[in-house]
């Protein structure tokens, strides 16, 4: 599986190795909402159920088939395209029973009502996980049960799991670019920078040929369902490499997630240097701390930390990361040096998150280190590992995974500053047949993914 590359919690523990999602029915995930219609209402909550199919491919084909424009549809979080996964979503203005006959493919509608008001991101409790691990170590079942013995007394590092990032793990340096008002570096991330996470040889030699200055050749080579891509090749072909115009023409929401992607990566160094801090009790408390309430997500800064570690130990309260942004609360003491410290490291001011557009809803917050593992059931069977657990929203289940598995194999992109990865030879270029596509679908680079 692709991975982080930040500790583990239980990194002192042997792996049991395994692959998933060798099928889409070895990864399937439920959501599980915060509330439920009320039967009236001008719009209309409806649960589908997607295959091999992204949240905003999903979104964009039910709209089409609506007639209403994207921005009509609600949704409480992203889902993974390579699983089988239930949502609800919102559309306005439409009836139930035209919601119910919806005809698209890879999509199931399972029901239909009205509500008062538009679903949006974080209206959810939580979703519920079934996992087949296959391929494990022989006799990995006393290593699975110490791993877990230790995630459930200590809590699961909370970190944004690979899907954040896109398959290359460009999206957070893409964000990165945009935030310094750097078009040609965003851009080029889009289009260039090649690597090997992309199974799919002609993509693979498309960002060759672009990284090349082949603008023309690689708008060519791209599949047809890069549109985003090819757009942006397309424009930058016509404007004489305009990478500012070309910027302009990415589409708010693209962006968001590109600057959430950013965001994410930030919180996850941090979630690494408190480890490295802290060790194994990752609830450990520390005068100064963002705590945050678990039952509704409240934030208080910790002032005497002894006399609240015993509500830690409860997992009532956890120490708190951030989500950097304006009206994020800050730390003091040993945090408020961990997230300086990760500013620094990538060359970034605390005021320079204030530019963000108020728009694109990314005005800082704190997340929890930890999270509860809840309703876990597992069992192996020969060499499969079958896994099925709750995590509260925003949680990835990739990181449980990577802490029982221990096989990351981070993409390129989260360790080097480098243009691209080698090249494969000529020879093995030339071998690659130009590819067909349907024009119309959102590229990999676009698939960043929350669970």
């Amino acid at each position: 599986m692709n991975g982080i590359p930040h500790r583990h919690l239980t990194g002192d523990l042997p792996g049991v190795g395994g692959t998933i999602k060798q099928s889409l029915e070895d990864f399937q995930v439920h959501e599980v909402p915060l509330y439920y219609p009320a039967d009236r209402g001008e719009h209309t909550y409806f649960e589908i159920e997607k295959s091999d199919c992204s949240t905003l491919e999903a979104v964009r084909r039910i709209a089409r088939a609506l007639q209403v424009p994207r921005g009509e549809i609600g949704y409480a979080g992203l889902k993974d395209r390579k699983a089988i996964s239930r949502q609800v979503l919102s559309v306005r203005l439409v009836p139930p029973p035209q919601v119910l006959a919806l005809n698209v493919p890879l999509i199931r509608v399972l029901w239909a009502r009205l509500h008062g008001n538009k679903l949006r991101i974080g209206h959810l409790r939580g979703n519920r996980f079934v996992i087949q691990v296959r391929g494990i170590a022989p006799e990995a079942e006393a290593r699975v049960r110490q791993i877990i013995e230790v995630l459930l007394r200590r809590g699961l590092p909370n970190y944004y799991g690979p899907q954040r990032f896109g398959q290359r793990a460009e999206a957070f340096r893409i964000g990165l670019a945009l935030l310094l008002h750097e078009p040609e570096k965003a851009v080029r991330r889009i289009l260039g920078y090649p690597s090997s996470a992309e199974r799919h040889p002609a993509i693979v030699l498309a960002r060759h040929r672009f990284m090349a200055g082949d603008l023309e050749g690689a708008k060519a080579i791209f599949p047809g369902s890069f549109a985003v891509e090819k757009r942006l090749l397309g424009y930058l072909i016509h404007s004489n490499k305009n990478y500012r115009g070309a910027v302009r023409r990415i589409r708010e929401e693209i962006k968001r997630i590109y600057y959430s992607a950013l965001q994410s990566y930030l919180f996850n160094r941090a979630l690494d240097l408190r480890l490295e801090l802290v060790g194994e009790r990752l609830g450990k408390l520390l005068p100064g701390d963002i705590a945050m309430l678990h039952r509704n997500g409240a934030a208080f800064k910790v002032v005497e930390a002894a006399a609240e570690q015993p509500r830690a130990d409860l997992f009532e309260i956890s120490p708190s990361g951030p989500i950097f942004g304006k009206t994020m609360l800050w730390p003091e003491g040993a945090e408020l040096e961990i997230e300086h410290r990760v500013l620094r490291q990538i060359g970034l001011r605390p005021t320079v998150f204030h530019q963000l557009m108020p728009g694109l809803h990314l005005q800082g917050a704190r997340r929890p280190y930890r999270v509860e593992i809840q309703e876990l059931r597992w069992q192996i069977e020969g060499r499969d590992l079958r896994l099925e657990f709750f995590l509260p929203k925003g949680a990835y289940a990739t990181a449980f995974l990577r802490e029982i598995l221990k096989n990351d194999d981070p993409p390129y992109a989260f360790y080097s500053e480098l243009e691209e990865e080698v090249p494969p030879p000529e020879s093995e270029l030339a071998k690659i047949a130009e590819p067909e596509g349907e024009e119309g679908e959102e590229g990999e680079q676009m698939e960043v993914s929350e669970e």
